[in-house]
């Protein structure tokens, strides 16, 4: 197995482990994050009904989005990535905006 596909297996197993005790709820949704080579996409999804309630690849658009739907308290779901560089920015900037977790 070469590197590239060890470290990607690694990151679904963390992401299984993160989702075995997260989940998002009609009063809380999930704020899942994936981080590409290119752009972080991310996506406020409701577990129960198995819903994407708002998707977006900038952080601003996504809480305006988020706040028209009055989605204002979400769970982070950093997707098995660790909590550093872009995804802690991504946090910090989704914070900022006005969504609480």
């Amino acid at each position: 197995m070469n590197k590239a596909k060890e470290k990607q297996q690694k990151r679904v197993t963390r992401h299984r482990r993160i989702r075995a005790k997260l989940s998002g709820t009609a009063e809380r949704p999930r704020l899942s994050v994936y981080k590409s080579n290119r752009a972080i996409y991310a996506q406020i999804i409701d577990d129960d009904k198995g819903v994407t309630l708002v998707a977006g690849t900038e952080v601003n658009e996504l809480v305006k989005k988020a706040l028209t739907k009055k989605i204002t308290r979400v769970v982070f779901d950093r997707g098995g990535f660790n909590y550093t560089g872009k995804i802690k920015q991504f946090a910090d900037e989704a914070r900022k905006a006005g969504l609480e977790f």
